[in-house]
């Protein structure tokens, strides 16, 4: 049976297109390089882009003067984080799951363009615990 996920339609078309960046591109360049071709895609296709947006941290009552800064949110949706590595490490995905903590945000993508292949993972915060599920597409 399939089972539907949290915005599926607009992160499997984001994969999609980042699979597309990948092929034409292949590995080899840095991040931003992936960023700026994935952008381009995204919104040539209509989606709303905000590249390097920064969250506020809360901590108790205090709001933290440092922020966190992510990769690329698209649509208010998703936030996606770009790495040209040779892979995603738990890390990254404790990374992204910091992220969605902090934007309120529910869904995340990471690509990884650093191998043969995009690697991706997608992480879904849910609110009711303040946790990440794995709901890979």
């Amino acid at each position: 049976m399939h089972r539907e996920y949290l915005y599926q339609d607009l992160t499997e078309k984001i994969i999609g297109i980042a699979m597309e960046v990948h092929r034409i591109l292949g590995p080899g360049f840095l991040e931003a390089i992936y960023e700026e071709a994935l952008i381009y895609d995204l919104e040539k296709v209509g989606f709303v882009c905000e590249r390097q947006k920064e969250f506020t941290i809360k901590y108790k009552d205090f709001y933290l003067r440092k922020k966190l800064r992510s990769d690329l949110v698209v649509d208010n949706k998703i936030i996606i984080e770009n790495k040209a590595t040779g892979q995603i490490v738990p890390i990254d995905e404790v990374q992204l799951v910091s992220y969605l903590k902090a934007s309120g945000l529910q869904v995340g993508l990471i690509f990884n363009f650093g191998n043969k292949s995009l690697e991706f993972k997608r992480r879904v915060l849910t609110k009711a615990k303040r946790n990440y599920t794995d709901q890979s597409v």
